[in-house]
């Protein structure tokens, strides 16, 4: 917690200024200009010395100092455990990130946006994941910065989940995570009964070199790359997602019973008698947010009610410990791999029908033009009415059945559709990007392998929770902004100048009007979506103008979110799956309770800390996700080795292009040499292959129909074959 303030006057505090505490910790410009004048690297001890810190209190707090400085860049440690300036020994620190053909990138701790190319020669000795000091050597054939390897700072891959083989005698694993390129050695006596092509985790005993390859002991053998379930438990371990509840956890969910006690209730505004109902998939199994609208004067009351998670997760609890490691939830098509134990996840926290919860909620008032004119938050507790879907709700507004939604409440459900009309014109007036595109589903069948995939398109249903939980996103925002607070803001930057150059040169070569980098806004996008709707090109212009995007993240600073074109923006919806949700709802609890910014339990550094951490956990969790998904595509393929597909041209490069099957969107490489003999030459400005003989030229949006060749389980590749273009 952060320490209270001492409580001087004006004549005290002049005198602190004249004259310091007897043992302060030293600011960080302190340390560096230290460290700067003493001219070489130094241990702990001769700095606490230089500064006169005694004790273990005072030695703890100054290597908390150093080492927050290690992550901001400034200092590095070495591996005497001497701290440098990075600045004296013109090093960049930062984290690898691999590439599965062998080289990799330092992303830097400094927030340069621009990362640090690394040869393959260079990351003999490196994983992905390594904290490294490198030293920028010059620029490469593209003209981005190389970097020399200096020092490896930090390892942060223990196990590696991977197939295990046999080769000559000499046990292996490959991993699959395609961003380490290394084969790991099992020394012999250290397979643990592994059988050749079994699926395994190994713990590293020994790391690369430049001359050395890394050596580990199996730990865990997952089974045969057949067994059912076995993509996601590759992924789980591939990724290390905390999957098992330490005993602590399993402890604390032991004293929470299945209904909230019947003095709950007391302090909190009663909303019993209100028609509040979910709306979900008809697959979903925890509940996080209802809601109810109805007319007012000039507008509409809206009410969007949070399960109160943070009654039941205390800061500093082993529930809380446990859920900053996880993150969030992570879906994978077979089952789930939750934040929070089912007890609360599925359980106390879940705002099922018919049973009293607990809630925080932010009740709104909205005018006709779908702006929101007043915002209250306040705890409360509640009993849903329903438990509708996204299909019942559709059918109830489209007339398809009425009796879809429960009498009682379909007059919130029709209002919620008004104010659904309201929120879109502003989003409309405000410019924020409109990009509606359809989600697929796996239907897998009892040996865990996909039966059929589903394109589920967008309806009004999903359109208006989407907009009720922007408004109260948008309003916690604010309300940690005014009272200043510690917070999380979910952050979309402005996309990349380059990038978008990229973009705007090939939308240009289309014959369409791009703004320059230094003026975009969210319109623009919106605008050119508009220009290419029903043109047979608009998906794959619709998907180039997506990857000209940044991704969102979670940050104390707050720059506002592009994407929504909106000032400010936070998570507030969904605290049964995501830890930032669950610190906004501390932050708003603190606020309702009276709570001061001086007082909160959190500081901005500590909520520096858990938004890198949080944005981390998110990037993790969609990277397993993707590889389950990528398995299962490559094994759903497998099954039609030869069957011919109508699709799309979604990428191009100078190697092939790439296709996405229209029914399934599932992606292959129709590689150069599979396209009619010719020569072809790649044009990046325009993104097409073009023929130096026939003239014939393959871009974005061109339909093709294909033919499926091969299928590689091991690096979740499909390469097609253009059925009009056999070779002779």
């Amino acid at each position: 917690m952060p320490r209270k303030p001492n409580k001087t006057n004006k004549k005290t505090q002049k005198k602190s200024r004249e004259k310091p505490y007897k043992h302060p910790i030293p600011s960080q410009n302190d340390l560096i200009d230290f460290l700067t004048n003493v001219g070489k690297p130094l241990k702990v001890e001769p700095i606490l010395k230089a500064f006169s810190l005694k004790g273990q209190r005072m030695r703890a707090l100054l290597v908390d100092r150093l080492q927050s400085m290690v992550r901001a860049g400034q200092i590095l440690e070495n591996r005497r455990g001497e701290f440098c300036l990075t600045a004296k020994l013109d090093l960049v620190t930062g984290k690898v990130t691999g590439h599965r053909d062998g080289f990799g990138f330092v992303i830097r701790d400094d927030g340069d946006p621009d990362d640090i190319y690394l040869s393959a020669r260079q990351m003999r000795s490196l994983f992905d994941g390594d904290r490294v000091a490198v030293r920028i050597k010059g620029l490469d054939r593209r003209g981005r910065a190389e970097g020399e390897l200096v020092d490896i700072l930090e390892r942060n891959t223990r196990e590696v989940a991977g197939q295990f083989i046999r080769e000559r005698g000499i046990g292996i694993v490959i991993p699959d995570n395609a961003k380490l390129s290394h084969r790991i050695l099992i020394p012999k006596g250290e397979a643990a009964n592994a059988k050749h092509g079994e699926m395994v985790v190994a713990q590293i005993l020994d790391y690369p070199s430049h001359v050395e390859q890394a050596t580990g002991r199996i730990t865990t053998v997952i089974g045969s790359p057949n067994d059912k379930g076995i993509a996601t438990d590759i992924a789980i371990h591939a990724h290390a997602i905390p999957f098992k509840w330490p005993g602590a956890v399993t402890k604390e969910v032991e004293g929470f019973g299945e209904k909230v006690p019947s003095n709950a209730a007391k302090g909190r505004t009663d909303l019993r008698g209100i028609d509040l109902v979910t709306i979900d998939g008809a697959d979903a199994r925890d509940f996080d947010d209802a809601v109810f609208c109805e007319k007012s004067n000039d507008g509409w009351r809206l009410l969007v009610a949070i399960a109160d998670v943070a009654n039941y997760v205390q800061v500093g609890s082993a529930l809380d410990k446990e859920a900053i490691v996880r993150g969030t939830s992570v879906y994978f098509p077979d089952r789930v791999v939750p934040m929070l134990p089912e007890v609360l996840s599925n359980g106390l926290c879940s705002l099922k029908p018919k049973v009293d919860r607990l809630c925080l909620v932010c009740e709104m008032h909205v005018s006709r033009t779908g702006n929101v004119s007043r915002a209250t938050f306040y705890e409360g507790i509640m009993r849903s009415k329903a438990r509708l879907t996204y299909s019942q709700v559709s059918d109830f507004l489209t007339g398809k059945s009425r009796s879809s939604v429960p009498k009682a409440q379909q007059n919130s459900v029709r209002e919620l559709h008004a104010l659904y009309h309201a929120f879109a014109k502003a989003r409309g007036r405000r410019g924020a990007i409109e990009i509606d595109l359809p989600q697929t589903k796996f239907k897998l069948n009892k040996d865990g392998e996909i039966d059929r995939i589903e394109v589920v398109p967008r309806n009004d249903a999903h359109r208006l929770i989407e907009e009720c939980m922007i408004a109260a996103n948008v309003e916690a925002a604010k309300l940690l902004k005014k009272q200043r607070i510690p917070g999380l803001y979910r952050v979309h930057p402005r996309p990349d100048p380059d990038r978008f150059n990229d973009l705007r040169l090939y939308l240009i070569s289309l014959g369409l009007k791009v703004p320059h980098p230094d003026h975009v806004e969210p319109r623009h996008f919106t605008k050119l979506i508009e220009q290419v709707k029903g043109r047979p090109d608009s998906a794959a212009i619709t998907m180039a103008m997506l990857r000209s995007l940044t991704h969102a993240e979670y940050s104390p600073t707050n720059v506002g979110h592009f994407g929504l074109a909106l000032e400010s923006y936070a998570h507030f919806t969904s605290p049964i799956r995501r830890y930032p949700d669950l610190l906004v709802h501390r932050a708003i609890r603190h606020i309702v309770r009276g709570g001061k910014p001086g007082k909160y339990v959190y500081g901005p550094k500590e909520m520096e800390r858990l938004g890198a951490m949080s944005s981390a956990h998110e990037k993790r969790a969609e990277d397993a996700t993707r590889d389950v998904e990528a398995w299962l595509k490559c094994q759903y393929m497998q099954g039609h080795l030869g069957d011919e597909f109508d699709g799309v041209v979604t990428g191009v490069t100078n190697f092939g292009v790439f296709v996405q099957i229209t029914e399934l969107m599932i992606d292959g490489l129709v590689h150069v040499t599979s396209l009619a003999n010719d020569y072809y030459k790649y044009d990046a400005g325009s993104q097409r292959l073009t023929g130096e003989r026939s003239g014939h030229s393959y871009g974005l949006g061109q339909q093709m129909r294909v033919r499926v060749q091969r299928v590689d389980m091991e690096t979740r590749k499909i390469d097609f074959r253009p059925v009009e273009s056999r070779r002779r």
